[in-house]
């Protein structure tokens, strides 16, 4: 999970992925396209990528096509987002019961 987060601790990396989502199979050259990334820098960057398992590549032709792996992103998701997620929710859902419960005893007490 190291190289996961170290991956997606780079503002450049994570637009990589947002185009490999939006477009997959891109080449690097279509992957750089309209930034200022040079294709040494870009390939850097995809090997990170590729080291973490975010994206693979596949050979067409004389191509290489790079395509987004979303299943680490969503192991990090299980593991740390969502468990977190349900804690808060439940808190949430407990105050609110809490809330409905002593409004209505005090509408009763008045009464």
């Amino acid at each position: 999970m190291d190289l996961i987060f170290k991956a997606l601790a780079d503002a450049t990396r994570r637009e990589m992925l947002d185009r490999l989502l939006e477009q997959p199979g891109l080449t690097l050259g279509e992957l750089i396209a309209g930034t200022e990334m040079r294709r040494q820098s870009a390939s850097k960057h995809v090997q990170i990528l590729e080291a973490a398992g975010l994206v693979t590549t596949e050979w067409q032709g004389r191509e290489k096509k790079h395509f987004l792996n979303p299943v680490p992103i969503q192991e990090i998701s299980r593991r740390w987002v969502d468990k977190y997620s349900e804690a808060r929710t439940e808190a949430i859902l407990n105050l609110k019961q809490s809330l409905e419960t002593d409004s209505s005893t005090q509408k009763r007490t008045k009464s």
